[in-house]
């Protein structure tokens, strides 16, 4: 599970590399078992050669230290950390790898900015990082980010439909399967059946009293009509 600090650093991240012009994805599979690097960014330069930058975030020195496989394998690579960890870490971090510092807004920042802030923080280079020739074939690693690219579209279309896409049969057994979570007897509001007829009660009771207010304003409207068709003419008594 990503921690929320992590959370932060990535989304920082993604609108950091939109604001440098790159297309942005996160959690990509290399090419050749070289791991899975956090984020990558391809950038088209203006004299049309390609610009692969390959960032790994981390948020505590359990995390730096971590056996999992670093997948530095692009033209620019970076670290990017908490001021703090920096700090604590950057001894050890090797001459050719950049680093980018997270620093998050303060409360005050948020609520004086004249526009609704993209991100929790901001970047700000540390080190900067060595140009290195591509670790892997170019071909793999653009196919490896286009079907990286495709994993987040079909993500996003699919929380776009919500449960249009699950059939009855799936939705039945899901709710099944959340009831032997527990069924608490004394606190009935935090059960998901009770929940769920409640709202249903309170919906159809709704709709009922919505028909019903309908039915008496047609029905005093159609009243008025017939009182008028039944009054006496005054003109024609005088």
């Amino acid at each position: 599970m990503k921690t929320k600090l992590t959370k932060n650093l990535e989304s920082t991240l993604y609108q950091y590399c939109l604001e440098q012009g790159s297309y942005v994805v996160e959690e990509v599979s290399m090419p050749d078992k070289k791991g899975i690097v956090d984020t990558l960014s391809y950038q088209q330069l203006t004299d049309g050669k390609i610009e692969w930058r390959c960032y790994e975030l981390k948020v505590t020195k359990a995390d730096f230290h971590s056996k999992a496989k670093l997948s530095f394998i692009g033209n620019y690579n970076y670290f990017v950390l908490p001021q703090k960890l920096f700090e604590e870490v950057q001894s050890e971090i090797p001459t050719h790898i950049g680093v980018l510092i997270y620093r998050a807004f303060d409360k005050k920042a948020i609520e004086n900015s004249p526009q609704t802030l993209r991100a929790p923080g901001f970047l700000t280079v540390a080190k900067k990082a060595q140009y290195q020739e591509l670790q892997v074939d170019e071909a793999k690693l653009t196919s490896h980010f286009v079907a990286s690219l495709f994993r987040e579209v079909d993500k996003a279309k699919k929380v776009e439909k919500g449960l249009q896409l699950y059939s009855d049969d799936k939705l039945f057994k899901e709710l099944k399967k959340r009831s032997k979570a527990g069924y608490d007897v004394y606190t009935t509001d935090h059960n998901l059946y009770d929940r769920f007829v409640d709202d249903l009660k309170d919906e159809a009771i709704e709709s009922l009293q919505e028909e019903l207010d309908a039915r008496n304003e047609q029905y005093q409207a159609l009243k008025l009509e017939l009182q008028k068709l039944h009054q006496p003419n005054l003109e024609d008594k005088v």
